[in-house]
């Protein structure tokens, strides 16, 4: 379980990454926001995911300490 949420959390965070730095149209097509010719920044969605991946960390880590 714990690797499974630190995994995860990996994964946000690079979502997290190409959110803040990527305009909507150079995202990739599987990703949500995708808007071809867009030049917007989803900070919303980053936001988000770094939201999520500092939670999966947290949950990893308590998840870590209780099996000890």
């Amino acid at each position: 379980m714990k690797l499974f949420a630190y995994l995860l959390a990996i994964v946000c965070a690079i979502a997290a990454i190409l959110y803040f730095t990527m305009q909507a149209g150079s995202l990739p097509t599987f990703m949500p926001g995708y808007a071809p010719g867009s030049s917007r920044i989803h900070t919303t969605h980053a936001v988000a995911a770094t939201i999520a991946a500092v939670v999966l960390v947290v949950f990893g880590w308590i998840a870590g300490r209780s099996r000890a």
